[in-house]
C-alpha cells in the first residue's frame, strides 16, 4: 500500500471515529483562545486520534478528553519546567490538588503528576463502593473523597433510618489516612435525587460522625456559613482537634443507637460518641477506658454528668434524635 493510500485510509478511519462518537474538535492556538501560544492543541492530543482509541470512561465533555498517553500532553501538563503543574506550584504557590471526576482518566496520570510536583492531593471518585475507592487510592497513591462513608450516612440517617449502616464498609476503615470524609458538597446539594444528599435535619449528626471518627473530615462551606449550624460546627471542630484520637471501637449499634469509642493515647483521653435517632432520651451502659471519673458531654447537648465505676463501666445518655460526645472532665 502506498503512503498516500495509507494516509487516506487513516483519515477515513478518523472521520468515522468522530462520527461514531459524535465528537467535534475546536482548534486551540494563538488565534483561537490560546493567547500564550503554549500547548497549542490539535485532534492528535485528544481521544480518539491516529494512535489511541476513545477512553470509554469519559462520560462528561468527551470533546475535552486529552490523551494522557501522548508524551507531548504529559510534557505540557506536568513534566516540563513550564508545564501546568509546575506553573501552579512554582509561580502560584499551590501545594495541594483536587482532581475532579477521576473516573475520566487513569490513576497513573495522578501518580505521575504527584511524582513531579508533590503536595497533598484528593480525587473525586464518585462511587459508593468502598472496594472501588480502595483500588483507586492504591493505584493513584493519593487520597479520595469517601463516598462510601457518605452513602452509609445517608442510608443510616435518611433512606433506611437504620444506624447499623454507620458500621458498614467505608474507605476510612481500611485507609483512614487517605479517606477525606464529607457530609455535603457542591454536587450533592444540588442533586434532585434525595438519595444523593443528606437531609438538612440530619446534617449535624453526620458531622458529629465524621468529626469524631478517623479519616480527614471536611466541612462544606455553605454549611459552615449557615447560622443554624456554625456554632455547633465550631464546637465539633474543637472536639475533633482536641479529643478525636486513637483507635476506633464500636461499642454498640442497633437500628436507633450508635456508640463509638476513640481509645485515645498516653497524652489524650479520647472520646465516646453516642448517636440516637429515637424519639426519646436514651441511656446505655458501656465500657470505657476511664475508671472512677466524672464524664462531660462536650457537645453540650445534655446536662447529665455520670461517673464511671472502678472497672470503667458507665451509663451514658443521648438526647432524642441527637448526639452526645463524652470524655473526662477537664
Amino acid at each position: 500500500m502506498s503512503f498516500l493510500r495509507a494516509l487516506q485510509n487513516l483519515q477515513k478511519f478518523q472521520i468515522q471515529d468522530l462520527r461514531r462518537y459524535n465528537l467535534k474538535y475546536t482548534r486551540f492556538n494563538e488565534t483561537h483562545g490560546n493567547a500564550s501560544g503554549m500547548f497549542n492543541r490539535t485532534y492528535e492530543d485528544f481521544y480518539p486520534n491516529s494512535v489511541n482509541n476513545y477512553y470509554d470512561n469519559s462520560l462528561f465533555y468527551p470533546e475535552t478528553n486529552l490523551d494522557h498517553h501522548r508524551e507531548r500532553v504529559q510534557n505540557w501538563l506536568w513534566k516540563k519546567e513550564n508545564s501546568v503543574a509546575k506553573y501552579y506550584k512554582n509561580e502560584m504557590g499551590f501545594d495541594g490538588w483536587r482532581f475532579d471526576y477521576v473516573k475520566g482518566f487513569e490513576p497513573w496520570v495522578i501518580k505521575e503528576w504527584m511524582d513531579e510536583v508533590g503536595g497533598f492531593a484528593v480525587g473525586e471518585n464518585y462511587d459508593g463502593n468502598a472496594d472501588v475507592l480502595v483500588k483507586w487510592v492504591e493505584e493513584a497513591g493519593v487520597s479520595a473523597f469517601d463516598f462510601a462513608a457518605f452513602y452509609k450516612m445517608e442510608e443510616a440517617f435518611d433512606r433506611f433510618d437504620d444506624l447499623n449502616y454507620l458500621d458498614g464498609k467505608m474507605l476510612r476503615k481500611s485507609h483512614p489516612g487517605q479517606a477525606v470524609t464529607f457530609v455535603a458538597n457542591h454536587d450533592t446539594e444540588k442533586d434532585e435525587n434525595e438519595d444523593n444528599r443528606i437531609a438538612s435535619a440530619n446534617k449535624m449528626k453526620a458531622y458529629a460522625y465524621i468529626l469524631t471518627h478517623d479519616g480527614y473530615p471536611t466541612i462544606f462551606y455553605s454549611d459552615y456559613e449557615n447560622d443554624a449550624f456554625q456554632r455547633k460546627l465550631k464546637r465539633l471542630i474543637e472536639i475533633h482537634n482536641s479529643l478525636a484520637t486513637g483507635e476506633v471501637e464500636v461499642l454498640h449499634v442497633d437500628e436507633d443507637e450508635y456508640i463509638m469509642k476513640r481509645k485515645g493515647n498516653a497524652e489524650n483521653p479520647g472520646l465516646i460518641l453516642y448517636i440516637s435517632t429515637s424519639g426519646t432520651t436514651k441511656r446505655r451502659q458501656v465500657q470505657t477506658n476511664w475508671n472512677n471519673v466524672t464524664l462531660n458531654d462536650y457537645s453540650g447537648n445534655t446536662t447529665y454528668n455520670p461517673t464511671s465505676n472502678e472497672n470503667g463501666m458507665v451509663k451514658l445518655e443521648a438526647p432524642a434524635n441527637g448526639f452526645s460526645i463524652w470524655s473526662i472532665t477537664k
